[in-house]
């Protein structure tokens, strides 16, 4: 894989489906990213061998190290795009820009704009 966003973005988009569906399959990987079986394929193959994912059956899961960066990653995205939301972003677009942010943060500012969001903004909503 070429870079650190791309596994981010696998790795988050088999966490969202395993939370919809507990079994995902490449061709659902497919229709969620928009992607074609052929370069969702290549992809599956990287992040098995660098032991983000394990594939029985055609059935895609995320190892304990998928699993932990695709948390990472979602929460980051969900806490970015409710306080875009909260700023009155409408949510399409606060979700779009909040995978483009979620990516970039340092881990000292995602840890203060979360700390903010948990106490100025979750309560209130």
């Amino acid at each position: 894989m070429n870079t650190l966003e791309t596994i981010q973005n696998y790795l988050e988009a088999i966490h969202i489906l395993s939370l919809k569906n507990n079994r995902v399959r490449a061709i659902d990987i497919c229709d969620y990213l928009g992607f074609r079986r052929s370069t969702v394929s290549v992809a599956i193959k990287k992040l098995q061998e660098e032991d983000y994912v394990a594939v029985t059956d055609n059935i895609i899961t995320l190892t304990e190290k998928g699993l932990s960066e695709a948390q990472r990653t979602y929460d980051r995205h969900e806490t970015l795009a409710h306080i875009f939301i909260a700023l009155g972003i409408d949510e399409d677009t606060a979700y779009h820009d909040a995978c483009l942010c979620e990516h970039d943060l340092s881990e000292s500012t995602y840890a203060a704009i979360k700390k903010y969001y948990q106490d100025h903004i979750k309560s209130e909503e």
